[in-house]
Order: C-alpha cells, then structure tokens, then sequence
C-alpha cells in the first residue's frame, strides 16, 4: 500500500506541473493571436485540407469523375482565396476617382450660387416657387451623384462576390449529382436491376467513403463562400453565402441519410454474424 500510494503522489505531482506549465504556456500567448487564430477561417489551411481530400480522393478512386470535380474545386479554393482577399482590400482607383469628381461637384455647386444675383428686392409668388421647385431638383440629383460614387465600391466588389459565389453554387449542385445515383439499395439486395439501372459495383464500404467524400466536398464549398463575407460586410454577399451554406447543409443531410442506411445494415450484419456464435457458446444447437 505504501508503494501504491507513493505512486499515486508521484502522478499527482506530474499531473500538476503539467497542468501548471500549460496555464503559463496560456498565458505567454497572446489573446490577439488566439482571436484571430479561432474566429477567422484562414483560406491557407481550408485549401490544404481540399488538397489531402483531394489525394484521398485520387487514391482510392482514381478514375471516377468525382476526382475530377475534387480537381476543380481545388483549382476555385485558390482562385476565391486571391478573390477574397480583392475583395477585401479597398479600391484606392475608385475611391481617388470618386473624391476628384465629387469635389468638382462641390466646386460647381459653389460656383453657381456665387453667381446668383442676390440684390432682386422683390419675388413674385409663382417666381419663387419656380426657384424652389429647380433648387429642390438640383439637390435631389446632386445627393443621387453623389451616393452613386459613394457606392460605386461596394457594387464593384458586390458584382465580383457574387459572380463567384455563383460558380460555388454551381459546383456544389454538380457534386449532388455525382453522388444521385449511389443509393444504398443495391448494398440491400432489395429488387432487380432494370436495363436502365446505373451499374453500380461499389462494396458497402467503397459507396460509405465515396458519399464521406461528397459530404466532405459540400462542407468545404460553404467554406469557400464563407471567405467572401468575411472582410466584406455587404447584405447581399452575405444573403448570398446564407444561401450557400444552407444548400451544401440540405445536401450532406441526403448524403447522411444514405449513410445511415448503409451503418446500420452494417451493424445488422455484425450482429447476424455473431449471433451463431454466441449461441453455440451458450450450448444451443
């Protein structure tokens, strides 16, 4: 007992320094560098997980067409990880363009107040509504010209964001469709193949990983689209990438339902397959 008890203090003594050089290792890390590194997603490591889905892909079904939409959705990772970033980054060309044209709007609005005549002593009724009525025009058009250069930046990247968003969408339907017909059924022997049926000659285990892989595939796509909104805070970028992440979600839900099927007849097996056993051990003949 004495030597179990010793033991005991020993791992105690282990367990708290452990833990004492961890708090301190905490504690040495900044907190800046923690926020950035667990609220960003970072586009380097999303495009590095792709690439290993990618090889996984490659290596276990080489000559399927999955590995080649695994192959272009790696090649548009890198593209939207160079597109987020433009994205991101300000226009200095627009907003130079815009501070040039609105302060010649300014100047001109200066400029033609200066030359009104200011000395009229007497103003007909119907004369000063007509000069409030042009005035009233004029501000009008002034402020829409200059809320459109005001804005011409964020449309810019708007249109950009979303015509990319867009081939995200695009891939993330075609990725559905590569796993449409890998139904479970045929794993269950249940029915006939017709003449029109797809073959199908994947193992329970080969079709789990295929539809692991489009699922896979699908949470990445929402990744993607998650860069665009993630230094650009616009409404309809963002409403846009909503509706990404909601379809990839709504497609890996069918994929899960397939592989439900798949795990549970696959634990039905097991338990068939020991069954006999069990019941030999017992005596039952």
């Amino acid at each position: 007992m004495d030597g179990y008890a010793t033991a005991q203090h020993t791992m105690w003594n282990q367990f708290v320094s452990g833990s004492k050089i961890g708090n301190r290792s905490m504690a040495r890390t900044p907190a800046s560098t923690l926020a950035h590194t667990y609220t960003m997603l970072d586009s380097t490591k999303i495009i590095e997980t792709l690439e290993r889905l990618t090889r996984r892909i490659g290596e276990r079904f080489p000559d399927s067409g999955l590995y080649q939409v695994s192959c272009q959705l790696l090649a548009i990772a890198h593209q939207s990880k160079v597109r987020a970033e433009m994205v991101a980054r300000p226009l200095l060309w627009v907003r130079l363009v815009n501070s040039l044209l609105i302060v010649l709007i300014v100047a001109g609005v200066i400029g033609t107040v200066s030359t009104v005549d200011l000395t009229v002593t007497e103003f007909h009724f119907f004369e000063l509504v007509q000069a409030l009525e042009a005035g009233i025009n004029d501000v009008v058009l002034i402020g829409a010209g200059i809320f459109f250069l005001i804005t011409l930046e964020v449309r810019i990247k708007r249109t950009r964001a979303l015509k990319a968003l867009h081939e995200l969408r695009a891939i993330a339907h075609v990725i559905d469709m590569h796993q449409l017909t890998k139904d479970p059924e045929h794993i269950l022997q249940r029915g006939q193949a017709t003449p029109s049926s797809p073959v199908r000659q994947m193992s329970s285990y080969e079709l789990s990983r295929y539809l692991d892989y489009c699922s896979e595939m699908l949470s990445l796509t929402g990744k993607l689209a998650a860069l665009y909104v993630q230094s650009f805070d616009d409404g309809v970028v963002l409403d846009s990438v909503t509706e990404i992440e909601a379809l990839t979600t709504g497609l890996s839900r069918k994929i899960w339902q397939k592989l439900m099927i798949l795990h549970a007849d696959a634990g039905v097996r097991v338990a068939s397959e020991q069954l006999p056993v069990v019941q030999q051990g017992n005596g039952v003949g």
